[in-house]
């Protein structure tokens, strides 16, 4: 597996909110996505950052308050497509997308890539499919960010296919083996989205645990640092988010060479950025 670490844009909000203890200033939030090229399924993505599309969707109200409270900065040169031509890899070459959850800053770029499947998990997006308007918005998803034929490109994670996780991967102890040869193990992180999914992938040299946004930082991890409680204003579950920065917080003891990401730390990203 070869593992290449980017962001497509970055929007700005307090540090102190998004950890306890931070400064009084505004800090950039990197809209990260992962491409993932596997030697037998080909280039895939986690995630896939903004694109045009997200100021598309938030020019009516009510969505135009989610870019005026979360404001969006954005290069053309920084879309995932033009990212990934650096590479060599067209749009139509990724075979699959794996959608951490259905937070805009996750799937921005969904329709750029005709040919992918969707992996999710199910009841991340049944949490959220129906909704509308001012309801939607609470739960930063924008409808239109959703292709015309999701769908039928959809394939979502079988939950009755839970695998026992052997203790390398404590405290966590169930996951799933999204293409059956462990290679890329997704382990359910609820709190901050109904069903957001974190990876669990290596390359000859490291672990990489994507955690998307169950820590906006990578310190909230390392030191267990949970963010303000006003961020429990926009949390699925308040209290399942602190059980789950408990467990990343324990995994990251446990496994101190692994690379646990946030999907939102600029310091995590920029050391792990393509060189």
């Amino acid at each position: 597996m070869k593992i290449t670490i980017l962001h497509a844009g970055y929007c700005t909000a307090p540090e102190h909110i998004a950890i306890q203890g931070g400064a009084w200033k505004h800090i950039h939030f990197p809209a990260m996505f992962a491409v993932l090229e596997h030697p037998r399924f080909g280039p895939m993505l986690f995630d896939t950052g903004y694109s045009q599309r997200f100021f598309d969707a938030t020019r009516k109200f009510p969505y135009r308050l989610y870019r005026h409270a979360t404001p969006v900065t954005m290069r053309e040169d920084e879309l995932a497509v033009h990212q990934l031509s650096t590479f060599g890899l067209r749009p139509r070459d990724i075979t699959r997308i794996f959608i951490s959850h259905f937070h805009a800053d996750h799937i921005a770029a969904l329709d750029a890539f005709a040919r992918s499947r969707y992996v999710y998990l199910p009841h991340a997006y049944e949490a959220v499919r129906q909704k509308r308007g001012l309801d939607a918005l609470t739960s930063a998803f924008l409808p239109d960010l959703i292709p015309a034929d999701f769908d039928e490109r959809a394939a979502p994670v079988d939950v009755h296919a839970a695998i026992p996780l052997p203790p390398e991967y404590a405290p966590f102890t169930r996951g799933y083996d999204l293409l059956g040869d462990e290679s890329v193990i997704a382990v359910e992180l609820p709190g901050h989205a109904v069903g957001q999914m974190g990876l669990i992938v290596r390359d000859e040299a490291r672990t990489y645990f994507f955690v998307a946004d169950a820590a906006w930082q990578g310190r909230s991890v390392t030191e267990h640092r949970p963010p303000h409680p006003l961020a429990n204003l926009i949390f699925a579950d308040p209290k399942a988010y602190r059980a789950t920065l408990t467990d990343l917080h324990t995994y990251h003891q446990s496994h101190p060479s692994a690379e646990v990401i946030p999907s939102h730390c600029e310091e995590t990203l920029s050391r792990l950025a393509p060189k």
